[in-house]
């Protein structure tokens, strides 16, 4: 029962309620394993500096942003996280979240990476990059750049989203001369900059996380546990209307316009895809 119940939770949670449970777990027994072993197996999994250490581990340009150095700074990247996937959510699918969030996570440790190695001030640097910061940030200036004018609550005050975005590149870019932790500020930096890029080129018509998106599914495919194929069986109905026919693609073209209308009422035209807005935009010419 209680198995179930676990797994049901798991079933209704989106895409960034689960990225976040992730990292509180990860977070947890990372801790508990400090503690009661006196041993963190996390170093493997942080993003060196060096590229020679990298090599040795490149995993970590993505398993990185699953630890964090302390509550604090998990806390407020998970909360981040769940008031920016929840804007996100309402325009795309979990794939798309999916996309920026990652691409977010590896452009921010490239960054980093490249910034320790190139920047003279740097060079003698000991340090690593752990943190889900990159990809936090890239899900927020994406939403900051693709609609730019919707308002959202802050306390007392409605804000403009690209004021809001604004305001976390400035920090970030205030704080690298007089803040510390400067690759943490340099990997947002290059965070930010995919999202923004992402955002522009979706409004485009461009979808740059395609690539990525056929890289994930093949990684999934390799979990997925391989289905039993059922026997074939011969149905026979009467008066189906078959798919090619008229019948049929008018049904087929009237449900996909009734889709996007029910769309546009729950989250506004803006929530729209360019091609659900081409698609509804022919329908209209043709009616």
């Amino acid at each position: 029962m209680a198995s179930g119940g676990i797994q049901y939770y798991i079933a209704r949670m989106n895409i960034a309620e689960k990225l976040i449970a992730i990292n509180v777990l990860v977070f947890i027994l990372d801790g508990l394993s400090l503690a009661l072993l006196g041993y963190s197996v996390s170093q493997w999994f942080h993003l060196p500096k060096g590229f020679m250490d990298f090599f040795g581990q490149p995993w970590s340009l993505v398993t990185y942003s699953f630890f964090h150095g302390g509550l604090g700074h998990v806390f407020w990247n998970m909360l981040m996280l769940y008031f920016t996937g929840r804007i996100f959510l309402n325009l795309f699918d979990a794939q798309r979240f999916i996309n920026v969030y990652f691409l977010g996570v590896i452009i921010g440790g490239l960054v980093f990476l490249l910034s320790y190695n190139v920047f003279p001030t740097l060079l003698n640097t000991n340090t690593a990059l752990i943190g889900a910061s990159a990809g936090v940030t890239a899900v927020l200036i994406f939403i900051c750049a693709y609609i730019p004018n919707q308002e959202v609550r802050i306390i007392f005050f409605n804000v403009k989203l690209w004021y809001v975005g604004a305001f976390f590149v400035l920090v970030d870019l205030i704080q690298i001369p007089y803040g510390g932790n400067i690759g943490g500020r340099l990997a947002h930096l290059g965070g930010a900059f995919l999202g923004y890029i992402y955002a522009r080129q979706l409004l485009n018509g461009r979808d740059i996380g395609s690539g990525f998106s056929k890289l994930w599914d093949s990684i999934v495919q390799l979990f997925k546990p391989k289905e039993k194929k059922a026997p074939l069986k011969t149905v026979y109905k009467k008066n189906a209307a078959k798919k090619g026919t008229p019948d049929y693609d008018k049904e087929a073209h009237q449900r996909k316009i009734d889709a996007i209308l029910d769309k546009i009422s729950k989250s506004g035209y803006e929530s729209l895809s360019k091609e659900e807005k081409d698609y509804l935009f022919k329908a209209g010419k043709e009616d």
